[in-house]
């Protein structure tokens, strides 16, 4: 079954969605196996339906024939209302048990952490980081050089 040019920017749309920074034509055209005049044609066609319906996303298009998605600057108020409800979110009971251990006891590693809890605490760890509430705090003079968390 042959790929059709809808598909071909079905491909374009999850690639530039997925990346969280800009993407060069060549590099996407080579994830697409095709052609980058092609790939260009195609970018350039999305631009245009995100701007004509009106739609929340765009595409930009920076210098070094980059390209990046975002949202639309007239929806960012909405957009930013939605972010901060994630981010005031009550902490979960893990959270809290790691936030306690890091803060009496900072700086610590995760390998500490996780002794004391008694259970894997990566992602309770990573979360904690993407809200802001603990960050690293350099690395660990033991063996391997772990990184340190405050």
């Amino acid at each position: 079954m042959p790929i059709t040019q809808r598909n071909k920017i079905g491909m374009l749309e999850a690639m530039l969605f997925a990346n969280a920074e800009p993407v060069e034509t060549d590099r996407l055209a080579e994830a697409m196996r095709a052609d980058p005049a092609e790939v260009l044609t195609l970018l350039e066609k999305l631009q245009k339906r995100y701007d004509e319906t009106e739609s929340g996303l765009m595409l930009l298009h920076f210098d070094g024939d980059r390209w990046q998605m975002a949202t639309r600057p007239y929806y960012g108020e909405v957009v930013k209302r939605i972010l901060d409800t994630r981010r005031n979110a009550p902490l979960s009971p893990a959270a809290l048990e790691v936030l306690a251990i890091i803060a009496y006891n900072q700086p610590v590693s995760r390998s500490f952490i996780e002794q004391v809890r008694g259970v894997d605490s990566s992602s309770t760890v990573s979360k904690l980081m993407e809200r802001g509430l603990i960050e690293e705090a350099g690395r660990l003079d033991l063996p391997g050089k772990p990184v340190a968390f405050g």
